[in-house]
């Protein structure tokens, strides 16, 4: 046992109330936006704060726990409960003001409109 889980036994800190969640994402284009997708279930709009800027969209939150059964009664505890957030380094230009969100089913879906230059424009090429 190292160091660390031995002093947070003998003093009953747990790793987990120092941890900050990250949040999995889904992030994708389209001709108009980048689209990006996070299964964030329990999480209330209220319990969330999205900062978009050119070029860094950021996503915290907490989800909290309903009910509070002490830890010494759980067989196993795989959700993640508390603080959690995500970065994510856009790799295009958007226009951050265009931006909305929505949450529905569980799911944050945030869209954020490319930057007029950064879209495709199709050519057609003259022949004499």
């Amino acid at each position: 046992m190292d160091d660390q889980n031995k002093n947070q036994m003998e003093t009953g800190t747990d790793w987990l109330e120092e941890y900050e969640g990250q949040l999995a994402i889904d992030a994708y284009q389209t001709p108009e936006s980048v689209i990006i997708k996070a299964p964030i279930a329990g999480v209330k709009p209220e319990d969330l704060d999205i900062d978009i800027n050119d070029e860094v969209v950021t996503i915290r939150g907490t989800r909290k726990s309903v009910g509070e059964v002490e830890k010494e009664h759980f067989y196993v505890q795989e959700c993640y409960w508390g603080a959690f957030s995500r970065s994510y380094v856009l790799p295009i230009a958007v226009d951050a003001s265009g931006s909305n969100a929505a949450l529905k089913d569980g799911i944050l879906t945030i869209t954020i409109p490319k930057q007029e230059r950064t879209k495709t424009h199709k050519i057609s090429i003259k022949t004499d």
